[in-house]
């Protein structure tokens, strides 16, 4: 299967995505229908389900392992932290790679698929609904995920990604009914999908800078908290390869703890992470988009294990 069959017509950069505002606009109705079926085990299911797709999937899988390869893997473990993802209702990885890898080269400047310098609503949600968002032409995402187009595993949960969600609904409501369906598949997702665009929005505007990067990227410890770790993203924008984010003991990162305990498992090596102790004085923080153009970058100190 080659990356051309995921081709699709594109949207242009002010036409509404109206497949993916859809399904957008019918999980927030399923959301809020959920709240009339509210029981302890069913918020117990979401919560489970919510670390399975967002920290074994999203940020462990899609971010830390498949973007900025911080770490190796088993490949049946790869694929199934990538199976995993695919729960969160993000699309596949080519297409979630892709415009984080984007996102990482332009960040906060022209090109840039959610900076909050076109609008805190475009970053936080806008870019997702309008114009091309995750759905860039096929020769674009080749450029960014040569690695994954050559895996015929990423391409094929790339044009089927849906069909884990959709498996896992159908098994929900036949185990649990309609109350298990709401919370375990509508609600869940929505959480999880506001978290993850709360790093593009929130981390971006709100929060506290250790490194003097070239973006506005922040930490921001309550996105950090909804995100399994993700949150500490001024971190993460200054050592990108390091699979640790949280890099002081009180910065919780349970994205981190699951990668850990999976080389304590021996199912991850070559763990690349930075320690503080190990990096040159921190220089000036720029607090504002004028002063980071001539902000010094912090030289990486990451080391793998």
């Amino acid at each position: 299967m080659q990356l051309q069959s995921l081709e699709r017509r594109q949207p242009s950069d002010n036409e509404i995505n109206w497949i993916t505002t859809g399904f957008m606009a019918l999980f927030h109705l399923g959301a809020i229908a959920a709240l009339f079926f509210f029981s302890w085990k069913l918020v117990a299911l979401a919560a489970i389900l919510w670390w399975i797709s967002g920290s074994l999937g999203i940020g462990m899988g899609y971010h830390r392992l498949l973007t900025h390869r911080g770490y190796k893997t088993p490949k049946w473990v790869e694929y199934f932290l990538t199976t995993c993802a695919t729960l969160a209702l993000e699309g596949g990885p080519i297409f979630w790679v892709a415009t984080h890898r984007i996102h990482h080269q332009f960040s906060d400047e022209e090109g840039d698929p959610h900076t909050p310098r076109d609008g805190k609503w475009w970053a936080h949600m806008g870019w997702i609904l309008t114009g091309k968002s995750m759905h860039h032409e096929t020769t674009t995402l080749a450029r960014y995920v040569p690695d994954l187009a050559k895996d015929k595993f990423h391409v094929w949960i790339t044009k089927y990604h849906y069909v884990p969600l959709t498996l896992l609904g159908i098994a929900l409501l036949v185990f649990g009914g309609l109350p298990m369906l709401l919370w375990g598949i509508f609600l869940r997702t929505v959480v999880g999908l506001h978290s993850t665009w709360m790093v593009n929005s929130i981390t971006h505007t709100w929060g506290k800078r250790r490194f003097a990067t070239r973006d506005l990227s922040t930490n921001n410890w309550f996105v950090a908290l909804l995100t399994f770790g993700e949150g500490w993203h001024n971190n993460h924008h200054a050592h990108p390869v390091s699979a640790r984010h949280g890099l002081k003991w009180y910065e919780i990162d349970f994205n981190w703890y699951g990668i850990w305990a999976l080389q304590k498992l021996h199912l991850a090596r070559h763990i690349y992470r930075v320690k503080l102790t190990s990096l040159p004085s921190t220089p000036p923080l720029a607090n504002s988009a004028a002063a980071l153009d001539l902000a010094p970058q912090t030289s990486p100190a990451a080391s793998a294990d």
